[in-house]
């Protein structure tokens, strides 16, 4: 039974991650349909509200919801993984990823309202937080040995960096030359 309700929780790892992946780049679309002239600007933003809305409450939701039950199960069933760094290390990335679920709801909610409080260029950031939290997760899941996940989490944080540093980059250029 181990592994049916292991192989439940990986397939609601993914379709939760799915969700968490779309729902910044929807943002960003509704964020830029609010710069575009009427009746433009209303016709998109009534769209991108039906589209977040069903891949929050049909998908992402859901997928949450069944994804920790399915974790807290696998817990249940081998308490000894309580007892290891990693499993604890990798709670800490899963209570940071439930952080970042719920501000996407707080931004969706506001979205819904037609309440636009931040740009595109934040929405662009706050797209990669899932992504660090998904590799801190698979190397931690993976590799297991205390030592070799501290290196693997440093790396995490080490492209974090590298990645803020390109996106900056990358809006110079584009500031430079607008056909970038």
């Amino acid at each position: 039974m181990y592994l049916y309700i292991k192989s439940l929780h990986l397939i609601f790892v993914v379709t939760w991650f799915a969700g968490l992946f779309y729902i910044p780049r929807l943002f960003i679309y509704h964020i830029e349909a609010w710069q575009k002239p009427s009746p433009d600007k209303e016709i998109l933003s009534q769209q991108l509200k039906l589209m977040t809305k069903r891949l929050w409450y049909i998908i992402t939701w859901p997928s949450a919801v069944l994804c920790i039950a399915f974790a807290i199960w696998l817990l249940i069933i081998g308490p000894d993984y309580w007892k290891e760094a990693w499993m604890q290390v990798k709670l800490v990335f899963v209570g940071l990823l439930i952080v970042y679920h719920l501000k996407c709801h707080q931004i969706f909610k506001q979205l819904q309202r037609d309440e636009v409080k931040y740009t595109s260029r934040f929405m662009r950031i706050w797209n990669e937080v899932a992504t660090l939290i998904l590799f801190a997760v698979v190397f931690l899941v993976i590799l297991r040995n205390a030592f070799n996940w501290i290196y693997g989490v440093v790396g995490i944080f080490v492209l974090m960096i590298l990645l803020m540093l390109g996106i900056r980059l990358y809006k110079r250029i584009r500031d430079k030359n607008p056909n970038a």
